[in-house]
């Protein structure tokens, strides 16, 4: 096999997100792997990872996809075109007839829910197979913000809250605890899952253990996810669904992006045509610090500088880093790692420019398979 073509980044237009097709095909024989010896099936999570273009790759190995909207949805079904899968907080009266023609499973966030649409449902003329999403009782995530098991959260429905007498109709349960966790916090999720739940378990044909789970993360121990998956497969005699999002995009590849000026205000700061909010809102929001090709900690190396954005809020900065040579315009900085929760939560914030949708494919070709203009900023304003 002959090894891939490193990625050109002279050859890329600035702004550009880059997806690397070798990486992502790296990441889709971990999940073919995960499938072939755990029996489980795994379904892309469009939350985290929605370039479509890539889809005639990964759909060689993913079973389907999973929307959380009527968007994602149509998405699901006129690009991915296997298993589509749609769960929402709220299904909406005006939206409902459209979910149920492109979904071959629902699953509803409470009984009410499922109560306001299983006649719809019903009668729509296909098998459609619905669930209810359930909180498992467990969670290891630490930050407030991305656990769907904090006191008080809206998403599942609690065992006090489970109505055992209207499970007519309902052919699965899911659950989703997880953000960025091992193996190792799935297992003991499906434990707490299991005593909350295990009674209904001989009633469905599938569990959703949801999505979250980074198996394509160096450190994520894969075995014990095969082991988990098979284990409950064979004790309980249903089928099992992942839904990972981030792992199917991770370190698939950079945003590229150029320095516009230098100012100075107590430090250097490198102004760059891509913006922390508007771009890569997660540095902020999460918060945390990407990771730039070359550049290390301040004081590291001898030349420090601050990364900011080109919009307009203050705190659009990404961060303080130092590089062996002097920044000056025209410069790129490569930003690692920013094809997943990126793209899919982009905005036009001050009308900036979206960054171009570019593939570089493993035999070396670099195809911008996308570049916004005003167009992208006008239309979504009015």
């Amino acid at each position: 096999m002959v090894d891939p073509v490193p990625l050109d980044i002279s050859l890329v237009p600035s702004p550009s997100y880059v997806l690397e097709e070798a990486k992502l095909r790296h990441n889709l024989a971990i999940f073919d792997r995960v499938q072939r010896e755990s029996g489980g099936k795994i379904i892309l999570a469009l939350k985290g990872f929605a370039f479509w273009s890539a889809f005639p790759w990964i759909r060689e190995t993913l079973h389907g996809a999973t929307a959380s909207s009527l968007h994602e949805a149509r998405l699901a079904r006129e690009e991915f075109g296997r298993e589509t899968h749609v769960y929402s907080v709220a299904f909406s009266e005006g939206e409902f007839p459209e979910i149920l023609e492109l979904a071959d499973h629902i699953v509803f966030n409470s009984f009410s829910q499922w109560a306001r649409f299983r006649g719809q449902v019903k009668s729509a003329g296909k098998n459609i197979e619905c669930g209810i999403r359930v909180n498992p009782g467990y969670s290891e995530i630490k930050t407030p913000l991305y656990d769907p098991c904090y006191t008080g959260s809206r998403l599942g429905v609690l065992r006090s809250e489970f109505r055992p007498g209207e499970l007519e109709g309902v052919s699965g349960l899911h659950f989703h605890a997880h953000c960025g966790n091992n193996s190792d916090t799935l297992e003991r999720v499906v434990e707490s899952f299991e005593r909350l739940y295990g009674e209904f378990i001989p009633r469905m044909k599938w569990v959703n253990f949801g999505g979250g789970h980074h198996i394509t993360r160096a450190d994520y121990d894969v075995d014990r996810l095969i082991r988990v998956v098979k284990a409950f497969r064979e004790k309980w005699g249903v089928e099992v669904y992942l839904e990972p999002g981030e792992a199917v995009g991770w370190q698939t590849g950079p945003l590229v992006a150029s320095v516009l000026d230098i100012v100075r205000n107590g430090v250097e700061i490198a102004i760059l045509d891509v913006s922390a909010t508007a771009h890569m809102p997660d540095t902020l929001e999460m918060p945390y610090r990407p990771e730039v090709r070359g550049a290390a900690e301040p004081g590291v190396l001898p030349h420090a500088y601050r990364l900011g954005g080109n919009t307009c809020l203050a705190g659009d900065v990404i961060g303080d880093y130092s590089f062996a040579e002097p920044l000056k315009v025209g410069d790129r900085i490569v930003f690692e790692d920013m094809i997943h929760y990126t793209i899919v939560k982009n905005s036009t914030f001050n009308g900036v420019q979206l960054p171009s949708l570019c593939i570089w494919t493993k035999e070396g070709e670099l195809r911008e398979v996308r570049r916004f203009g005003y167009e992208a900023y006008k239309y979504r304003n009015s």
